[in-house]
C-alpha cells in the first residue's frame, strides 16, 4: 500500500478514534487512579550484523559480505561533551534520549566470476572496505534521528582479500583469485544522516500491530555520497521500541536501539528504499588514483523482507534482500541475506 494511503487510513481512524479517547478520558477521572508500569530499564546494545550472498542466497558476485560489529550506550551514558554538543543542533531537538554509538566493519566486493586472474574490465572491480565509525542516536516519541562519522580504508590495507580466501579455504569453496586487480589503498571520510518516522496503525489486527515507518536521509563521501528514501511496514506481537534491526551500509536504516514490550516479542517486516547516487567508489574507482571502475547507475532501489524475534532482552533478526543493478553491465540484481543479533544489558 502506498505510504500516502496509510497516511491517510490513520488519519481517518484517528478522527473516528478521538470522541471515544475523549469519553474515556472523562469516565477514567471519575475512576479509581492506576499505577504507571515501572519505566523501561535503561540498557547498552552490543550488536552483530552479518550480510552475505553465497551463504543466504547462493549467490557470490558484486557485494559478496560484509560484517558489522556495534556498541550502543545506554541514554545518559554518553560523554557530558558530546551530549552538549549535540543538543545545540536544530535537527537534534527533544534529546532526553541521546546515545554514542561506535561500530566497527569490514565490506568486500568481487566480480561475477572470482576464478579469474585478470576480471574483464567491464565487471564490478575487487574492492575491500575497512571502516570505524562513531555516531550519535537521538530517540523520540515520534522518531529516530541518526547522526554519524566514519573513517576507514579501501584497497589491501582493508584485509578484505585475506578474509576472503581464508573463509572459502575453511568452507572449501573456490578460491578468489584476482585481488591483484583490486582498488588501491585510499583512506576514506564518512558522513551520514536519517531520520525514521514511526506511525502506528490502529487498531490492532487478531493481537498483532501494524506499524508504517517512512524515512529519508543523506551519505556524504568518497566512498557514498547518495540521498535515500524509504519505508518499512512492520507486523507483530509485542513490537519493540525500535526502528528495524542494523544493517550493513547502504540499506534501510536500523539500528541496535531496541525497548522490548514483554519478555518475547516478534514481526515481520516489508520494506523498500531508492538511492539517488553521485558517488559509489566500490563502482567509480579510487578517488586519488588510477583504478578499475565501471559505469554505475545513479538510481538504485532495495526490496527487503523478514522476521525478527525478541525473547529475553535478546533480538534476533534475519533480512533477505533483492537489489537492482547498480552498474550498466550488470546483467541480473543481486540477492543477499542479512542476520543479526542485539544484546542489551
Amino acid at each position: 500500500m502506498p505510504s500516502s494511503a496509510i497516511f491517510r487510513t490513520a488519519a481517518f481512524l484517528s478522527l473516528i478514534a478521538a470522541p471515544v479517547f475523549f469519553a474515556a478520558t472523562a469516565f477514567a477521572q471519575d475512576a479509581k487512579p492506576v499505577p504507571e508500569p515501572p519505566p523501561p530499564q535503561k540498557a547498552g546494545t552490543l550488536s552483530f550484523v552479518l550480510e552475505n550472498d553465497m551463504l543466504f542466497a547462493n549467490a557470490d558476485r558484486h557485494y559478496t559480505n560484509g560484517v558489522h560489529m556495534s556498541w550502543l550506550t545506554a541514554p545518559g551514558a554518553e560523554p557530558e561533551w558530546l551530549g552538549n554538543a549535540f543538543r545545540e543542533i536544530p535537527l537534534f531537538f527533544d534529546t532526553k534520549d541521546l546515545r554514542f554509538e561506535l561500530a566497527l566493519g569490514q565490506s568486500m566486493y568481487t566480480p561475477r566470476d572470482i576464478s579469474l586472474v585478470n576480471p574483464p574490465p567491464t565487471d564490478r572491480p575487487y574492492a575491500g572496505w575497512l571502516y570505524l565509525n562513531a555516531g550519535v542516536i537521538s530517540e523520540t516519541k515520534s522518531h529516530l534521528d541518526q547522526f554519524q562519522v566514519g573513517i576507514g580504508i579501501v584497497g589491501p590495507a582493508s584485509f578484505a582479500e585475506q578474509s576472503q580466501k581464508a573463509v572459502h579455504e575453511a568452507i572449501n569453496s573456490r578460491r578468489p583469485m584476482g585481488w591483484d586487480s583490486q582498488l588501491k589503498t585510499e583512506p576514506t571520510l564518512q558522513l551520514n544522516y536519517q531520520r525514521a518516522w514511526r506511525r502506528v496503525a490502529e487498531p490492532e489486527f487478531f493481537g498483532l500491530k501494524l506499524e508504517a515507518t517512512p524515512h529519508a536521509g543523506v551519505a556524504l563521501g568518497n566512498a557514498f555520497t547518495y540521498a535515500n528514501t524509504g519505508l518499512m511496514l512492520r507486523l507483530g506481537y509485542n513490537i519493540p521500541k525500535d526502528y528495524g534491526p542494523p544493517r550493513v551500509q547502504p540499506s534501510l536504516p536500523g539500528s541496535g536501539y531496541f525497548e522490548p514490550v514483554g519478555d518475547f516479542g516478534f514481526y515481520f517486516f516489508v520494506g523498500g528504499e531508492g538511492r539517488a547516487v553521485a558517488r559509489n567508489m566500490f563502482l567509480d574507482g579510487n578517488l586519488f588514483a588510477d583504478s578499475r571502475s565501471v559505469d554505475k547507475r545513479h538510481f538504485v532501489g532495495d526490496l527487503q523482507g523478514g522476521v525478527a524475534v525478541i525473547w529475553q532482552g535478546v533480538r534476533f533478526a534475519y533480512t533477505h534482500v533483492l537489489r537492482s543493478r547498480e552498474f550498466e553491465t550488470q546483467e541480473t540484481p543481486d540477492r543477499f541475506g542479512a542476520f543479526s543479533v542485539s544484546f542489551r544489558f
